[in-house]
C-alpha cells in the first residue's frame, strides 16, 4: 500500500452495523467497513450480494434500515447535502444527455454545481484532456461508442473536483483497450489524493487498481484486505489446474506431504499451493498420461472468492 501511517488514521468512510431490508429480504446484513483516505477500495461480490445497495447508502440515495454511515467524519443521515457536494458518482448506467456533445454535457453538469463560467471553461478543458475526449468533444453523445460514453460519464462525476469518487462497475462491457485507458485514469485520480470506492466483477481490475478489497456475499462482508495479502492468507500464491476424476485425483496426490488446498468444479481440479514446481513433479510422477495437461498460474481473487463462498463471480446485479 502506498499510504503513510498518518493517512491511514483518517477514514473517509466509516460504516458500523449497516443493515438494509427490502420487505422480508435482507440486502445488507450488518456490515462494518472503513475506507482510509487516499486509497482505492474495491467491493467484490456476485449478483445480488449487496454491493450497489451499500454504495447507494454511502452516497445518500438509499436509506439504511439501521446502522451508521459517516463520510468525511459526517453522519450521512444528517449531512447528506454537504457530503454529496464533496463526492462524485458514476453509476452502472450512464446518465447522459444524448443530443448534446461531451463538452455541452460537462457544461450543463458544472452549472448544477453552481460553478462560475471561468471555472467551468477551465474544468471542461481539464476533463476533456484527462479522459482523452478531445477528438469527440463536439460529437453528439448518441453517436459515441460505449467506451467514449463511459469516459464522459466518469468525467461528469469529476466536475466538482470530488474528494471521494464512487464508481459502480465502471468498465463493465468495455473492450480491453478502453478498460486499460480507464484504469490509468483511476490510478491518476488516486495518485492526486482522491479516495476511490468501486465495485467490479473483473478480478484483474481489482488486483491492479485496489489497495484494499472487501468481499461481500449475501449482504455480509466475509473477507477484507490488500489483494495479495488476502490471497496469501486465504489460499496460497500459486494455483495448478488440471482435468481429472475424483479417483484419479486420489492417485495423483497420494503420498503428498506438502499443504495443498483442493477445489473441484466438475472434472476441473484446482490446487492452491506455495510450491507449484514440486507439486507438478509429484503429479507427473504418478500420472499414467504422458500428455496430462497442467496449467500453473498465480492465484487470483476469484480463486479466493470461490474458496470462501463456493460461488463464481457473475456480471450484473
Amino acid at each position: 500500500m502506498h499510504l503513510a501511517n498518518d493517512q491511514l488514521a483518517e477514514p473517509v468512510i466509516a460504516i458500523r452495523g449497516l443493515y438494509k431490508r427490502f420487505g422480508d429480504r435482507v440486502a445488507v446484513d450488518g456490515i462494518d467497513l472503513t475506507v482510509p483516505k487516499g486509497i482505492c477500495y474495491g467491493l467484490l461480490g456476485p449478483n445480488g450480494a449487496g454491493k450497489t445497495t451499500t454504495l447507494r447508502m454511502i452516497y445518500g440515495v438509499t436509506f439504511p434500515t439501521s446502522g451508521r454511515i459517516e463520510v468525511f467524519g459526517l453522519d450521512i443521515a444528517q449531512h447528506r447535502r454537504s457530503i454529496r457536494n464533496r463526492l462524485g458518482v458514476t453509476l452502472q448506467d450512464n446518465s447522459l444527455i444524448e443530443p448534446l456533445t461531451p463538452e455541452e454535457n460537462l457544461r450543463v453538469f458544472a452549472r448544477y454545481h453552481l460553478m462560475d463560467e471561468a471555472d467551468i471553461n477551465q474544468r471542461v478543458d481539464e476533463l476533456i484532456e484527462f479522459l482523452e475526449l478531445s477528438s469527440h468533444r463536439d460529437v453528439p453523445v448518441r453517436d459515441l461508442s460505449g467506451g467514449f460514453q463511459r469516459r464522459l460519464a466518469i468525467a461528469l462525476s469529476l466536475v466538482n473536483r470530488p474528494e471521494l469518487i464512487v464508481l459502480d462497475e465502471p468498465t463493465t462491457g468495455l473492450d480491453p483497450a478502453v478498460r486499460l485507458a480507464l484504469w490509468s485514469r483511476v490510478r491518476a485520480l488516486r495518485n492526486e489524493g482522491a479516495t476511490v470506492l468501486l465495485t467490479t466483477h473483473y478480478m484483474d481490475e481489482a488486483e491492479r487498481l485496489c489497495d484494499r478489497v472487501g468481499i461481500i456475499t449475501d449482504g455480509k462482508l466475509i473477507a477484507e484486505g490488500a489483494p495479495r495479502t488476502l490471497i496469501a492468507e486465504t489460499l496460497a500464491q500459486d494455483t495448478i489446474e488440471l482435468d481429472c476424476s475424483p479417483q484419479e485425483e486420489a492417485r495423483l496426490l497420494d503420498g503428498l506431504s506438502m499443504r495443498v488446498h483442493r477445489l473441484r468444479a466438475g472434472e476441473r481440479l484446482m490446487l492452491h499451493v506455495d510450491h507449484s514446481v514440486a507439486l507438478i513433479d509429484h503429479i507427473r510422477s504418478r500420472s499414467t498420461d504422458d500428455e496430462l495437461h497442467i496449467i500453473a498460474r498465480p492465484t487470483t481473487l476469484e480463486d479466493v472468492f470461490l474458496a470462501l463462498t463456493g460461488t463464481s463471480l457473475e456480471l450484473g446485479e
